[in-house]
């Protein structure tokens, strides 16, 4: 396998875990904006982000790891619960 193969593997098997982080983070802001939230979100969407994003990437190869090989919905099940509930623990939502 070559450098540029093994890149795009890397960054495919990432890509699910951006997209899930970025989405995550953004439906937070329009539901904080939406309910009129009146405390201020207790951290910046750049490390919200980037917080979810590398949970969702160990939960990725937790079930990489499990299962043997990439790709199982039980996998991305994971991967949006994982998201989900990272960012319900970053935005403290127990106080809500």
């Amino acid at each position: 396998m070559t450098a540029l193969n093994l890149t795009n593997q890397l960054l495919n098997f990432m890509a699910p875990a951006a997209f899930v982080a970025l989405f995550v983070v953004l439906v937070a802001r329009v539901f904080a904006r939406f309910f009129r939230s009146k405390r201020p979100l207790p951290l910046s969407p750049v490390a919200q982000f980037a917080i979810v994003f590398m949970a969702s990437l160990a939960l990725l190869v937790a079930g990489l790891v499990i299962f043997g090989r990439d790709g199982k919905m039980a996998s991305y099940a994971l991967l949006a619960v994982g998201a989900a509930t990272c960012q319900w623990v970053l935005l403290r939502g127990w106080k809500a």
